[in-house]
């Protein structure tokens, strides 16, 4: 858990230099588990976002925009009535716990001085978002109720008294001494780093496995200084907050880990770091949940049809014996004399190739020899036709499969209001039920909305990230001369650039977005054409978003996360 106490600490701090002192103007609840608090401080707006996310709890200024639903939960109500308008006094930790309290004041309904206290315990997927009534230590409410038959220490309900978590009784790391250190450390125990996280407060693994990485031998000697530097570095806020990536797996801390080695990135603002940690990954995780029945029945239909296809494939092969079966019909036609009922095969000559020689025919000896030869021509009558309906029935389920494997991608990189819209495409097309049969069709009519991004040189890049956006974006929104661009036969997103001309560094800036946005999301090298809108044609009957284009240009892109983060308007 990156989110450790001392971190909890860092991050306060930050809170408080941005927010002490400013006013509560606008409360948001978008998603079940996520609060954000606009607080006007220091002459501009700041957001304030509270995640309790089972995974994604933190606290943190943010920049990225939310859709709020259209009819705000009950708590978020609860939270505009209490603290709106209010200021906000304070911003401190409860020791060194995962626990931010918000103390705020103003004026209720009646015209009263008020104080509330709003507190975030980030605890896993314990976490919760509390609202106190500070004079009698009351719970208003909380994003999350818990009762005693849940918790025998405390209940976190309306009209409870507000108790704070069983203490720890850890040692302060930033107050311990190297005497401290020695005294609560066993050396022969072995497992250093979970001897630190054992006795010391606000400590994470990963800190721990730090501080044991740059003692070395730990000994008496090293691990106790190692410690102390560590804290000193962390008392004085000497923060250089990064994000490691090692082999793939992110993570984040105040200052780069010398235990961990790969790529490092750093920020100035601890908020801004967990901004880029966090893009995308919490809203994936809630587009997964939404999400889940569709993308089982995308994946079995995609299935269904990769089967369908194998078995087609090998009536097509039987299908291949069809001139077989009328060279047996026409050679039987022609030696009909030297055929006799009761036989189970011929040999014949096949006057049809002189070096064939004789070709011995499978009779039914139940049938005369007229009805044999009969037998074969009938056969070659179906095997021809099969051929041709096979071929076309292959090709209809290949087509399947590549639309449902353009489905599986954009569910990938699909935000809430992109899962709508394919489920609502999905019911046009016949492969699911409307669940909104009975509803208003305003939110089905709604025009899509696209992504937009702006190129290093101030050129608006759009982009659809499904079918419907998609279709929108190409066939409604875009000019004839701006320019188009997808990756190259693999499934992804239409790109539009407006402009007539883009400069190059445009062009492979919305080609990354492009390869960013398809299945090769992870490769490098990824081909992405592009063309001007004029040139891309939608054949008639085609599935949404299927397209064809010509006049083509190609270059190749690795995807860069950064970048789209820059680029995203």
């Amino acid at each position: 858990m990156s989110f450790d106490g001392l971190f909890t600490r860092a991050i306060t701090k930050e809170l408080s230099e941005a927010l002490r002192g400013g006013r509560i103007n606008k409360i948001h609840q978008p998603f079940k588990n996520e609060i954000v608090l606009v607080i006007r401080a220091g002459g501009k707006n700041h957001k304030l976002l509270l995640s309790v996310h089972p995974s994604y709890a933190r606290a943190q200024l943010t920049t990225e925009t939310y859709e709020n639903p259209n009819e705000p939960p009950m708590f978020c109500m609860l939270l505009r009535k209490h603290l709106e308008g209010y200021i906000l006094e304070d911003i401190h930790q409860v020791g060194l716990e995962r626990m931010i309290v918000l103390d705020v004041k103003g004026r209720n309904e009646l015209g009263d001085l008020s104080s509330k206290q709003l507190i975030i315990e980030i605890m896993g997927r314990h976490s919760n978002i509390i609202l106190i009534d500070k004079t009698r230590n009351m719970i208003l409410d909380s994003i999350k109720h818990v009762s005693y038959a849940l918790n025998s220490h405390r209940a976190i309900l309306p009209g409870q008294e507000y108790k704070l978590p069983p203490a720890q009784n850890k040692i302060n790391p930033l107050e311990a001494t190297e005497e401290d250190v020695l005294r609560s450390l066993d050396f022969n125990a072995g497992k250093m780093d979970k001897q630190l996280v054992e006795h010391f407060a606000g400590l994470s693994p990963l800190l721990a496995r730090e501080i044991v990485h740059e003692a070395g031998v730990a000994n008496r000697n090293t691990m106790p200084k190692a410690f102390i530097r560590h804290m000193e570095k962390i008392h004085t806020h000497q923060y250089e907050p990064s994000i490691m990536n090692a082999q793939g797996k992110e993570m984040f801390y105040l200052f780069p880990m010398t235990h961990i080695s790969g790529e490092v990135q750093s920020f100035s603002k601890i908020s801004e770091m967990l901004d880029r940690f966090y893009f995308g990954k919490a809203e994936r995780d809630r587009v997964k949940q939404q999400g889940n029945d569709l993308e089982r029945l995308i994946v079995n239909e995609r299935d269904k049809n990769k089967k369908k296809i194998d078995k087609l494939q090998k009536t097509l092969v039987d299908a291949q014996n069809a001139e077989e079966y009328q060279l047996f019909g026409e050679l039987l036609t022609a030696n009909l004399y030297a055929v006799e009922r009761g036989m189970t095969s011929v040999e014949v000559i096949n006057y049809y190739d002189e070096n064939a020689g004789v070709v011995t025919i499978p009779l039914d000896p139940q049938k005369s020899p007229s009805d044999n030869a009969q037998r074969y021509f009938t056969k070659y009558q179906k095997a021809k036709t099969a051929r041709k309906i096979v071929q076309e029935q292959i090709e209809k389920a290949n087509e399947e499969v590549l639309y449902f494997e353009t489905l599986i991608q954009q569910m990938e990189t699909a935000s809430i209001k992109d899962i709508e819209e394919i489920r609502q495409e999905l019911v046009e097309e016949g492969y699911i039920r409307d669940r909104q049969k009975n509803k208003s069709k305003k939110q089905v009519l709604a025009k899509p909305v696209l992504d937009q991004y702006v190129s290093s040189d101030g050129t608006d890049i759009l982009v659809g990230k499904n079918n419907k956006q998609n279709d929108y974006l190409t066939n409604k929104v875009a000019s004839r001369d701006d320019i188009w661009l997808h990756t190259k036969d693999i499934p992804g997103s239409h790109v539009v650039i407006r402009s007539k001309n883009p400069s190059d560094s445009t062009i492979l800036e919305a080609a990354n977005i492009a390869s960013y946005f398809s299945k090769a999301r992870s490769s490098s090298s990824v081909p992405v054409d592009f063309t001007q809108v004029r040139h891309v044609k939608k054949p008639n009957g085609a599935k949404p978003g299927f397209v064809i284009y010509d006049n083509q240009q190609t270059v190749y892109v690795t995807p860069d996360e950064n970048l789209i983060i820059q680029l995203k308007k």
